[in-house]
């Protein structure tokens, strides 16, 4: 009955990203190169796919050798047009993800503005220095040109049994990703099958200038989010703890979770989830029930929480995030990222 339900509206969706896409490929809708080199990290689906983790490992390490800006939507925020990110920012204003990337690179201009053009030419104009933009979620954008697309892949949902909005998690046609020039899947088992990399492989690779790259999350001992104020130092294996994520795909996280310590209760909630005194309040009484638990949460979260007045004590105390790193699978990465930094050189 659901899929008869909203078949119709899926079928409006695909004409209209459809006609979206053919203006611009008849030039009706112009897309604008810029003179300095431009890296996008984009997907085609909703939800969690790893593209903050990715869009921070290229600013490490291309940091090394450029100035480097980060552009995002800020998706959530509360605050219109231009915004410059600063680390004592509130997340209202400046979103959760670009947030987390400021305070993880406090050297690295990062600014928000969903008309992306416009934020790339104030960008120039007000930070002269930059000579390279990692623009965070703009594979759909198209007004821009970016030199490089990184589409990142969730492999815990794959692409050729998806369905587009509402019915399943697209957001942008399959065909779209001929523009790819990398593919980074994300989310990979540890052990993953050979059959299974020879499928993606199959399915994404269309032309001889795409590249693709098999990670996992490499999830570390969770630390307290108030140092000062916890119970204990990093979590021991096996502890009692309450699962806490506002995330697009919270599978791997409650995963990782599961495996390592004693899950007593799992709270989740929508991606960009705003915490209020109600939700405070259901950890409280959590903790009541299970007064020893520590609550683990994700990075994510954690830049929501961490200036958040709304924290009682009782929460804080027991409150710790769990630091999360991409892990490229057969020591792939000194390769990617210097494919990459190739790439932004040549004219």
């Amino acid at each position: 009955m659901r899929t008869l339900l909203l078949a119709p509206l899926a079928f409006l969706y695909r004409l209209a990203v459809t006609f979206r896409h053919r203006l611009f490929d008849w030039g009706v809708l112009k897309s604008e190169r810029f003179d300095l080199p431009i890296i996008c990290v984009g997907n085609i689906t909703v939800g969690g796919t790893g593209k903050t983790p990715m869009t921070e490992m290229l600013v490490g390490y291309l940091s090394r050798s450029h100035r480097v800006a980060v552009l995002s939507r800020g998706y959530g925020r509360r605050t219109k047009g231009y915004y410059e990110v600063r680390t004592d920012s509130h997340y209202r204003d400046a979103g959760d993800e670009p947030l987390q990337i400021k305070q993880k690179y406090p050297s690295t201009v990062v600014v928000c503005c969903e008309k992306r053009v416009k934020g790339i030419r104030r960008l120039q104009k007000e930070h002269p220095e930059v000579d390279l933009i990692v623009m965070d979620d703009g594979f759909q954008h198209r007004y821009v040109d970016p030199k490089v697309n990184v589409v990142v892949v969730d492999s815990t949902r794959p692409i050729q049994s998806d369905r587009l909005l509402p019915l399943g998690s697209l957001r942008d046609l399959p065909d779209q990703l001929y523009r790819a020039h990398y593919f980074v899947v994300t989310k990979c088992p540890e052990k993953m099958a050979p059959i299974d990399r020879r499928i993606l492989r199959k399915v994404l690779i269309k032309y001889a200038y795409q590249q693709i790259y098999f990670t996992r999350f490499e999830s570390f001992r969770p630390q307290p989010l108030f140092p000062a104020e916890a119970r204990s130092a990093p979590l021991a294996k096996g502890e009692r703890v309450i699962a806490l994520s506002g995330i697009g795909n919270p599978g791997p996280f409650l995963q990782t979770l599961r495996e390592r310590y004693d899950v007593a209760a799992e709270v989740t909630r929508k991606d960009h989830h705003v915490y209020r005194v109600r939700d405070m309040q259901a950890l409280a009484a959590l903790l009541a029930q299970y007064p020893d638990a520590a609550i683990v949460t994700t990075e994510k979260d954690a830049v929501k929480l961490r200036r958040s007045r709304k924290v009682p004590a009782v929460v804080r105390e027991h409150l710790y995030y769990m630091p999360i790193d991409i892990s490229f699978i057969e020591d792939s990465a000194t390769d990617f990222l210097q494919k990459i930094e190739e790439d932004v050189k040549r004219n």
